[in-house]
């Protein structure tokens, strides 16, 4: 593997995905550890589209959250799943898009310029294991497209470490 990636150049959204998606792929092939994957990951998405903040929460605590590999500005160290996006993704084992994070109920400013977030959960064995955690500084920039590609990803890693 190369130390940049290879996308194509001017590409739109969807074609970066397509590019990305056999990237990420091959590098956590050949690594068993988790936590060297998810840190080549949130590098790879940051890299790839320039996100104001791409990372991880894993579950290492009952109903707790705890910071994982991330790319960008300081976070918030355990995130309980009763309280922000992260959490609702985790309790609901489900992705949450939030176009606006003001407009969210118990929202958690870890960095007062995030402002659209999307958290994609790692289910495994009927357990949230982690979450993928990508904010932008730009309201409302995270649609279908990111959505799609971005539980790819979560299914690349869920594959990897808790196959069956």
């Amino acid at each position: 593997m190369t130390e940049s990636l290879i996308l194509p150049a001017a590409a739109g959204k969807a074609e970066t995905y397509a590019a990305l998606l056999p990237q990420v792929e091959a590098v956590i092939a050949g690594e068993d550890d988790l936590v060297a994957n998810l840190a080549n990951v949130a590098a790879m998405l940051k890299a790839a589209f320039g996100f104001h903040w791409v990372g991880f929460y894993r579950t290492l605590a009952p109903e707790t959250l705890v910071l994982g590999p991330f790319q960008g500005p300081l976070a918030c160290t355990r995130i309980p799943f009763s309280r922000g996006v992260c959490g609702a993704a985790a309790r609901g084992r489900a992705t949450v898009v939030m176009p606006d994070v003001e407009a969210f109920p118990g929202h958690i400013a870890c960095s007062s310029l995030s402002r659209s977030e999307i958290v994609v959960p790692l289910v495994a064995a009927g357990e949230t294991r982690l979450v993928l955690d990508v904010d932008a500084a730009e309201p409302d920039a995270f649609d279908a497209v990111d959505q799609a590609n971005l539980e790819a990803v979560v299914a690349l890693l869920k594959a990897r470490h808790w196959p069956g």
